[in-house]
């Protein structure tokens, strides 16, 4: 029998792609996304899109009837949706940390709720989307890679927790991937740099440019999100899945220097990495 995935955040990019790939093999996917147009856009033959904003209820209960009402077994549930927000600790407004782990955590943990009856039926599997930045937190990373940090450790508790069930919980934990997302996060740091004080900015102005830049070059130089589609897509085919896999050769070695690395030696390491990317002081 056909089987059932639910991959949340498929608009574009990573989920986009994971969901088209695991309809080319065969799955019947429900693509999440928040937009009549982006569902238009990814209807196809064994992609069917369903309005979901992961942070509204009304919508999480919808997707759960669609699955429950379905007689075909839930196989996989991908949990992708993420925004990015960066700025300095001391300057970015209590709202937007709320909102962050709104959407990168309280709402993988509301859809997954409601979906596990449904994959402890069908013996499924939870895939949890992380990020490099849920085991190395950069500079104004600390909303972002303090939430991703956060669903690392509810995959553990919970993969503890229903693998005696028949339900494996896996984290991915993806590098620098040439999509839509991290521009979206550049642009959002450049107008949330623009509401720090100024004396705010004479301490951070430079890094907040430092890290943009280095988040641009980072995705040119990342993975295809197709590339990670198929690297997502052997997470949730495989047999006995792997509890975390990285995507890219940065994930990969930045997670190496995690474990190998003090905190101090680390650190020296992030800063001298950052400092060619300061912008030039002018002299006269």
């Amino acid at each position: 029998m056909q089987k059932l995935i639910v991959v949340t955040g498929a608009s574009t990019g990573m989920g986009a792609s994971t969901a088209r790939e695991l309809a080319r093999q065969g799955f019947h996917v429900l693509a999440g996304v928040r937009r009549d147009a982006d569902a238009d856009a990814i209807r196809a033959t064994g992609v069917e899109p369903v309005i979901l904003d992961i942070t509204r209820a009304e919508q999480i209960a919808a997707l759960a009837a669609r699955v429950g009402a379905d007689p075909r077994p839930l196989h996989a549930l991908v949990n992708n949706a993420g925004i990015q927000v960066n700025a300095p600790v001391e300057a970015l407004p209590m709202e937007q940390w709320r909102w962050v782990f709104e959407v990168n955590l309280f709402g993988h943990i509301a859809v997954t709720q409601a979906l596990l009856p449904a994959l402890l039926d069908g013996k499924g599997r939870v895939v949890n989307i992380s990020s490099i930045g849920g085991k190395a937190a950069m500079p104004t990373y600390g909303a972002y890679a303090g939430a991703k940090f956060a669903l690392e450790a509810v995959s553990d508790s919970l993969r503890r927790e229903v693998a005696s069930l028949g339900v494996p919980v896996v984290v991915v934990e993806p590098g620098g991937v040439r999509t839509k997302m991290a521009a979206r996060g550049v642009a959002t740091a450049n107008r949330l740099a623009t509401e720090m004080t100024p004396e705010q900015d004479a301490r951070y102005g430079g890094l907040v440019q430092a890290i943009n830049t280095l988040m641009e070059t980072g995705t040119a130089s990342g993975v295809t999100a197709d590339a990670a589609a198929r690297v997502i897509a052997k997470v949730v085919t495989a047999r006995r899945p792997r509890t975390r896999y990285t995507i890219g050769r940065d994930a990969a070695l930045i997670i190496g220097l995690t474990r190998l690395l003090s905190d101090r030696l680390l650190d020296r390491v992030i800063a001298a990495n950052l400092r060619r990317h300061y912008p030039k002081v002018v002299t006269g």
